[in-house]
């Protein structure tokens, strides 16, 4: 296993007067914005500042003294899905439970992308803003725990697998493939060999995960027509990609159980008798827009949603869904922050597999 990289060192005032020539009082009264040096002197010493990419110390408390330190969170989502995703909402709930137990500000930001998330947390680092981070939406291929580990920040994995290369990173994650299976087991025992997966956004590992452990359970029983589609998440890309398959239109970039569909939008594809969506916002879009099309469900085709909600019981038919604990979920992941803090070892700690509650929105295959 390799070893932890030595966090690199923070430019300090020393720093900025051995570069710029002066003594460190000089500097402390350049920074501060006092009397006492002149204004060539003044730009000067904010000139190497940025250089160094010395930034004020704006949370100098640490978890042993008294007041409270902060931790940060960077989500690099489209803004405009966070607001009806129940799954963040549960999450930061549970996270701030244990943050508050402990007297630990969180400090929250939305970003385009990850570029932006890095960038974040270099600022963060810089600035003595957070003592650690907690990191949503692992991606395939991501920038970040390297990130981390050259800094040196204290950082959870919500959600990521177990990854031998980051031995300074906990992780906490559910078994999305075994959540997967059980889905297409349900369905599959109904009799439905027609299924989509309206899946989220490309690139997050948990995406990719349950993608390919659809087509693997597909694979295994002979069910040629399932593919999967990714969306951002939000209720009018889960309501536009439904009418689409339920129309009969193959979509470009469709995850095929034998692998992605060259092209563009065409005619030909097989009526889907399932769909599975990757959360509840788009599952309610997808069942309002199967019955615009005069579709029923469940009688022409099933829906399952892969996070349960008060939203799930609120629509007629009520959904069957994927249901998790999202609070303990939060919970867990701040607990281990909290332990990274107080100098405990990285672990990767697995939280139950979501259950499947079947309601009224999945029945037998009519087609």
């Amino acid at each position: 296993m390799p070893a932890k990289r030595s966090p690199a060192r923070r430019p300090t005032m020393k720093d900025i007067a051995q570069r710029a020539g002066v003594s460190e009082s000089a500097v402390s009264f350049a920074l501060n914005d006092r009397p006492g040096v002149s204004e060539i002197t003044r730009d000067r010493v904010r000139r190497v500042a940025e250089q160094l990419g010395w930034r004020p110390s704006t949370a100098a408390r640490q978890l042993s003294g008294e007041g409270a330190a902060t931790v940060g969170l960077v989500l690099a989502r489209p803004a405009d899905t966070l607001g009806v995703d129940s799954f963040f909402l549960q999450l930061i709930s549970g996270i701030q439970e244990v943050l508050a137990e402990r007297h630990l500000g969180l400090l929250f930001q939305v970003v385009e992308d990850v570029d932006d998330e890095c960038a974040v947390y270099r600022r963060w680092w810089a600035e003595h803003r957070v003592d650690g981070v907690l990191v949503v939406d692992p991606r395939t291929d991501d920038p970040r725990p390297d990130l981390l580990d050259e800094l040196g920040l204290p950082a959870v994995v919500i959600g990521g697998a177990p990854d031998a290369r980051h031995p300074g990173l906990s992780t906490v994650w559910a078994d999305d493939a075994g959540a997967m299976a059980a889905v297409v087991d349900e369905l599959s025992a109904l009799g439905h060999r027609r299924i989509v997966h309206i899946a989220g956004l490309p690139g997050l590992a948990h995406t990719e995960r349950r993608i390919r452990t659809l087509r693997a359970e597909a694979d295994r029983r002979g069910l040629a027509e399932v593919r999967s589609v990714t969306t951002d998440y939000s209720d009018a890309e889960g309501a536009a990609v439904t009418r689409r398959v339920l129309q009969g239109e193959v979509l470009e970039g469709e995850v095929l159980a034998g692998g992605i569909v060259e092209g563009g939008v065409g005619e030909g594809g097989s009526r889907p008798t399932a769909l599975i969506y990757d959360n509840d916002v788009m599952a309610v879009a997808g069942v309002a827009a199967a019955t615009e099309l005069g579709f029923s469900v469940p009688g022409d085709v099933s829906v399952v949603a892969w996070e349960d909600s008060a939203l799930c019981r609120m629509v007629k038919p009520w959904l069957s869904a994927l249901s998790r604990d999202t609070v303990e979920f939060g919970r867990t992941a701040a607990k281990e922050l909290t332990s990274l803090l107080d100098g405990g070892p990285a672990r990767a700690v697995r939280v139950p597999v979501p259950r499947l509650i079947s309601r009224e929105s999945t029945g037998p295959c009519g087609a």
